[in-house]
């Protein structure tokens, strides 16, 4: 029979994830947004979130088991939508993983709710987050919507529990290997639904030798399934650039180097065109000079204005991004 050939192997049907697009896009703006601290604090979340899935990959490629794996998968149903970072489908349970990289110490108490403890600048935090365990359990039942509408009624009478029971898993995998995880507090419920991603190869193990052997899915079946929900994912389209305002850089440029030629002007009682001329101020920014000596290069500044201002213009000109994100506004 098919379920008794070996198959060890994990194949990834879907590798690519939404992080590295995201952390890509904010990457490109973080110089041309107001809001500069908030940004860079989210390209940090984002990393660290894609730190924690690498992780997840790594465990699971050495896991030997036998599964296919999609990551970073989107399943609608009507107005709902459930953005799974990793579905992994062994020959027992189909695994929902939400992957929480989470910086501090979690607690999860009796009620279920999920708590962090970090210090940041010598201050010492402690904040409530919404419960990963929760967000699995609601890309369950987005799952369950969708098959009870596509099952007829005696199949959904016979098989609704066991879709539950022994289909499919939500599953919180924490990644930080410096957290420390405390739930002596947390049902026996949750306690089985989280583990660590160094532990989640010896968990999925477990669940496999304790499943029932006549239930356990052939190969050819897995990549059925796998091909089945790769079919239907809507992908993730989220973008977190609504969140910022993005500034004109070429004007607000335009607006720092003019300041500079009047403030040294009135200081020096010299005229400003002595410092650059309005037109020298236009090429300025469009050339967009890296250094002394690309200023030179480019002759915009007679060698005098270089001698006299360039040092300071250059400093200018390269304290809020690169070149090509200049070159990009104008």
């Amino acid at each position: 029979m098919e379920i008794f050939n070996k198959f060890y192997d994990t194949i990834f049907l879907k590798k690519n994830s939404a992080l590295e697009r995201q952390i890509l896009e904010l990457k490109k703006v973080r110089n041309k947004v107001r809001e500069k601290d908030k940004i860079e604090q989210d390209i940090l979340l984002l990393e660290l979130g894609l730190a924690g899935e690498k992780q997840i990959e790594f465990e699971l490629k050495h896991a030997n088991l036998g599964m296919y794996v999609l990551h970073d998968i989107t399943i609608t149903y009507e107005d709902l939508k459930a953005q799974i970072d990793y579905m992994i489908i062994t020959k027992g349970y189909i695994y929902l993983v939400e992957c929480k990289n989470l910086i501090g110490n979690i607690t999860i108490d009796a009620k279920g709710q999920f708590q962090r403890e970090y210090e940041i600048n010598g201050k010492n935090i402690k904040e409530a987050i919404y419960s990963p365990y929760q967000q699995a359990l609601r890309h369950r039942e987005v799952l369950k919507k969708r098959w009870l509408k596509s099952n007829h009624m005696i199949n959904r009478l016979l098989n609704e529990k066991t879709f539950d029971t022994l289909w499919y898993k939500p599953l919180v995998v924490i990644c930080n290997p410096k957290s420390i995880v405390s739930m002596e507090k947390a049902s026996e419920e949750i306690k089985n639904h989280v583990v660590r991603a160094d532990q989640l190869v010896e968990y999925i193990t477990n669940d496999i030798n304790h499943y029932d052997k006549m239930l356990l899915s052939s190969q050819k079946a897995m990549r059925s399934f796998a091909e089945a929900y790769l079919e239907i994912d809507a992908g993730n389209d989220t973008s977190f650039l609504s969140k910022y305002t993005i500034v004109d850089q070429k004007n607000s440029l335009y607006q720092k180097l003019r300041q500079y030629r009047y403030e040294k002007a009135k200081r020096n009682q010299i005229p400003t065109y002595y410092i650059f001329t309005d037109k020298e101020l236009e090429q300025l920014i469009y050339d967009h000079p890296r250094n002394i000596e690309e200023l030179k290069k480019m002759n915009i500044l007679p060698e005098i204005k270089v001698k006299l201002h360039g040092k300071e213009i250059v400093e200018l000109l390269n304290e809020d991004g690169s070149l090509e994100e200049e070159i990009e506004i104008l």
